[in-house]
């Protein structure tokens, strides 16, 4: 089983206990969204000793919680869940407990690190050009894209700024896109 170095940082205890089953790591539970001083004193501690992985739900929750330490902690790694593939099985919230062991691996190989000063490398109007703003199939595109990318789901603001803070470069936001155009008309067409 894979050995992580860096802290995972998690929702709850059984975001805890499926990752462990997807790989050998050390996790911090939030207990939620409103995330303690103590809490983020312990990250904070933790990103300079080893490192952290914020691995959250892919919801409005998770989103918050993402924000909240990303404010606090800046340097750490971010890792993401497809919606689809955080789904329970019956009834429940959107959750990492849900994921696959595959899908749990997938987007812990995938990782961003934020660059709060990095140069803008996609700007605005490169995603009204490619209808990811406005329009009629922005949100299915963004969602489409953010999946590509293992970046998340975002709004459109929220898109430019991810690029921006993960430093997305031009050719992989034009071979996303290409991807994301040829799967939308193969479903339209």
């Amino acid at each position: 089983m894979q050995k992580i170095r860096e802290v995972i940082v998690v929702e709850g205890r059984d975001d805890t206990k499926r990752i462990h089953l997807a790989v050998n790591a050390d996790t911090i539970e939030t207990r939620g969204s409103a995330i303690s001083d103590e809490t983020l004193d312990q990250i904070e501690l933790l990103q300079e000793t080893r490192g952290v992985i914020v691995f959250t739900d892919p919801d409005f929750s998770g989103e918050k919680i993402r924000k909240t330490i990303s404010a606090r902690v800046p340097s750490v790694q971010h890792a993401f869940l497809k919606k689809s593939e955080a789904v329970p099985d019956h009834k429940g919230s959107l959750g990492v407990e849900h994921a696959s062991v595959e899908a749990i691996r997938e987007a812990l190989e995938h990782l961003y690190t934020e660059m709060p000063d990095g140069e803008i490398l996609i700007s605005l109007e490169d995603l009204q050009t490619a209808g990811l703003i406005a329009g009629p199939d922005a949100k299915s595109k963004r969602e489409k894209l953010g999946e590509y990318l293992k970046i998340g789901y975002t709004n459109g603001k929220q898109l430019y700024n991810r690029l921006k803070l993960f430093q997305i470069t031009p050719e992989e936001f034009a071979d996303a896109l290409k991807e994301i155009n040829e799967i939308t008309e193969e479903t339209h067409g």
